[in-house]
């Protein structure tokens, strides 16, 4: 009985091993960062522990999430200046204190099955991070929370190759590097082109210009049929790196891919990893 029950034991461990591999070779064989937009929030809501959890459920690489402060100074992870939309409440979230925050029902919206879901915070999440995998925090705020990260981020004492830096503003994207040297560091761009013009909203030579003086290490950009291998080339050849959001369509994903950008952000992690694995 007992060598019958290592036995089975040894073929469970052996069937681990064996599946933490195929997920392993499945991550590489796509070609390209798979990064879970305010986690899995094509099935659980947004910017909530349920959506990360099964974001790093759906083996996403890395996850991405929004930061803002609250009244009292306090890093809360939600996207909208409001909580209108997401807790019912049509209040901005800097006039808010973390308790008022943390009360709110931010899941029943998406589906009954979350509701009671609260708004996480920041140290929460980080420790969720699995070996090897990535955490990608967006600052939808000015700089004021650039000291309130910086206390979170040394509490959580997660290893820096584990935690990158993205704004929409180049401001606060230069003052982030000058704090955190350590970490990567991403300048969000949208490059759709103008709806009545056409015109695209910034060319690769003003982008790598801009990055270069904020001293970033990447671009984020909107994906779009403009980022091409040429478009890629240069902003790559310019020493950056190069990501996309949000895409949720297979054939524009294989587009990205064969144009060179290292990462892409999507709302169904697991299922754009099947697509692009067909």
């Amino acid at each position: 009985m007992v060598l019958r029950r290592a036995g089975m034991m040894v073929a469970i461990c052996l069937s681990l091993l064996l599946k933490a591999d195929t997920m392993t070779i499945a991550a590489e064989s796509v070609g390209i960062e798979i990064i879970a937009h305010r986690g899995a929030s094509h099935d659980a809501p947004e910017n909530t522990m349920p959506s990360f959890q099964l974001g790093w459920e759906q083996q996403a690489d890395a996850v991405e999430l929004d930061i803002m402060l609250s009244k009292d100074g306090k890093i809360v992870v939600i996207h909208d200046k409001d909580t209108k939309r997401l807790g019912g409440v049509d209040r901005p979230v800097v006039e808010q204190s973390f308790e008022e925050l943390r009360s709110l029902d931010v899941g029943r919206w998406k589906d009954a099955r979350f509701a009671g879901t609260r708004i996480p915070t920041l140290g929460e999440v980080l420790a969720t991070i699995p070996t090897g995998k990535r955490l990608y925090i967006e600052i939808k705020c000015g700089e004021e929370i650039l000291p309130e990260l910086k206390r979170e981020l040394a509490a959580a004492k997660r290893p820096a190759a584990q935690t990158v830096l993205i704004s929409f503003s180049a401001k606060v994207m230069a003052a982030a590097e000058k704090q955190f040297p350590e970490l990567e560091t991403y300048w969000i761009v949208d490059i759709k082109p103008n709806p009545k013009t056409g015109k695209l909203a910034a060319k690769a030579e003003d982008l790598i210009r801009d990055a270069k003086a904020a001293g970033v290490d990447g671009l984020d950009l909107s994906a779009h049929e403009t980022i091409d291998r040429a478009y890629a080339s240069k902003i790559r050849d310019a020493g950056l790196k190069l990501a996309v959001w949000t895409v949720n369509d297979p054939k524009l994903a294989r587009q990205m891919i064969d144009a060179g950008v290292q990462g892409l952000t999507t709302d169904r992690p697991g299922w754009m990893r099947e697509q692009l694995r067909n």
